[in-house]
């Protein structure tokens, strides 16, 4: 099915008062207890929807015969599908599955996709399972969800669940990171071609362009600490601590504990760019030019315009990044806790 903006209003966005039914009586996936621990939310078919990104996803026709044959074979009906479209990028896709009564929604993209999708169920009682595709794929890396969409869909059906919290910034919502500076800039320069041609080498080619970018004065303010004053090249808000190619920029970061962790990174030259890198891969304590503290408010305020991004997508340039968390605001299918490759969890 592609979507229907018409199919959609303001009513599809709704919240669990207790009773375990949404305003227009659609009944909500399971309760949701406090924490963010894992739950297996009863047996019996689970009715499901399917975002999917045609833009990202190879081979559309066999990916659907996959999903309907896993989710039949589990006894599951047959999902409802909804494409996403440049306009509509998955949010409103989401809220509509959800209004129709979809207790499971997978979404096929890459992270951009999954941010939006989490977007239109945050606090709606439904679960959001992963289907990688696309260049990024961050959040099901950091949760060590299985690249295999087969895999992922018999994960959904096994019924681990975790909640996961999600930052806000400017009324928009990321599950991975946020960044303003350096990063940012590398992601906007990093051309849709050629990460098409590439992947995530990409990324690396856009990061050399700016090694030598002025660096920008940034106040950090983080809860109620003092502000903290630097010069910045990048500062970066992560729910997660795993980049691309599996690099360990917050390895204390738990994506359901409501912080998140906030890395100020200040190189003032490409030495110290690769003495920061090094530390970074040898998985040092204490990595040069790299400070790192944890809150649930953080207000990032700089000096001059700068680039910002969300999970990979670059958003309007600001002075200023506001990150509030939004804690357990989403469940995401996850393996069981008896054989969990949680990478949030410090396994390999």
């Amino acid at each position: 099915m592609t979507f229907n903006p018409a199919r959609w209003d303001s009513r599809s966005s709704w919240t669990d008062p207790g009773g375990g039914r949404a305003p227009d009586g659609v009944p909500l996936a399971h309760p949701q207890p406090a924490g963010g621990q894992r739950v297996e939310p009863g047996h019996g078919p689970l009715r499901s929807a399917v975002v999917i990104n045609p833009a990202r996803v190879q081979g559309l026709d066999e990916r659907r015969r996959m999903i309907e044959t896993t989710l039949s074979g589990a006894g599951w009906p047959a999902p409802e599908w909804f494409e996403t479209t440049p306009q509509e990028t998955g949010a409103a896709q989401a809220r509509l599955a959800i209004k129709g009564g979809a207790e499971v929604v997978f979404v096929c993209g890459g992270d951009g996709t999954v941010r939006a999708v989490i977007a239109g169920m945050l606090d709606s009682g439904a679960a959001l399972a992963v289907l990688p595709a696309g260049t990024g794929n961050l959040l099901a890396t950091n949760l060590g969800l299985p690249d295999d969409p087969a895999e992922g869909v018999r994960l959904a059906v096994e019924r681990g669940r975790r909640h996961v919290d999600v930052g806000e910034v400017d009324g928009q919502v990321f599950a991975v990171m946020a960044g303003m500076g350096f990063d940012a800039a590398m992601m906007g320069d990093a051309s849709t071609t050629l990460k098409a041609r590439i992947g995530p080498a990409a990324y690396v080619l856009s990061a050399l362009k700016h090694l030598r970018d002025r660096p920008m004065r940034v106040q950090v303010h983080v809860d109620d600490d003092p502000p903290r004053r630097r010069r910045a090249r990048a500062v970066l808000v992560g729910n997660v601590g795993r980049l691309q190619g599996g690099l360990r920029l917050l390895p204390d970061a738990e994506p359901d504990d409501g912080d998140m962790d906030v890395a100020i990174l200040a190189p003032r030259h490409l030495g110290q760019w690769a003495a920061l890198a090094w530390g970074l891969l040898l998985r040092r304590d204490r990595v040069p030019r790299m400070e790192v503290v944890r809150g649930s408010r953080i207000s990032i305020v700089s000096d001059r315009m700068q680039a910002r991004e969300l999970d990979g997508d670059v958003i309007e340039p600001g002075t200023t990044l506001d990150v509030t968390v939004r804690a357990g605001a989403v469940w995401v299918c996850v393996a069981q806790p008896d054989r969990s490759p949680d990478l949030a969890d410090g396994e390999s």
